[in-house]
């Protein structure tokens, strides 16, 4: 990794996950011309679920904000793998967040926050794109947050 997203990477300190594996018949990664989709993330450390469960009930939305920050590196990882580096992303078009929120829960908005506030500071303005932020009744593995990635590159 040697252009500006990776320089940028080493900067803030930070260093990307190993790429996530598909645990069920799909791909990581479809690239389509210039545009490649990242199936959802759920934030995952060492095989394990962070911080699994409903949001609010279970989860405080600050540990809410960090899976969904752990979640888009996962992504970020894939994409990376899939493109060669992480500096073949020109920008970030769509970022989908979806919460297992508990019932009445109505800040999910914060939430994708931890994830939309991530990629901002790797991309800067690249980094700021459509969003949606979603509360839904459950996540595979009991995950807490689920991240999606669309993103156009070289």
């Amino acid at each position: 990794m040697t252009g500006p997203r990776s320089q940028r990477l080493r900067e803030l300190g930070i260093e990307l996950p190993a790429p996530p594996e598909p645990v069920g018949s799909y791909r990581p990664v479809v690239r389509v011309g210039r545009l490649a989709w990242v199936a959802g993330q759920i934030a995952l450390e060492g095989g394990r679920v962070v911080s699994p469960g409903a949001v609010d009930r279970e989860v405080p939305v600050a540990a809410a904000q960090q899976a969904a920050r752990r979640a888009t590196l996962q992504a970020l990882s894939a994409l990376a793998k899939e493109l060669g580096s992480i500096d073949a992303i020109r920008r970030i078009v769509r970022l989908g967040v979806f919460v297992q929120s508990s019932p009445g829960f109505d800040r999910q908005h914060e939430v994708a926050n931890g994830a939309s506030e991530l990629l901002g500071e790797l991309f800067g303005e690249e980094g700021r794109p459509t969003r949606i932020a979603v509360g839904v009744a459950g996540l595979p593995k009991n995950g807490s947050v689920e991240v999606e990635l669309l993103v156009e590159a070289d």
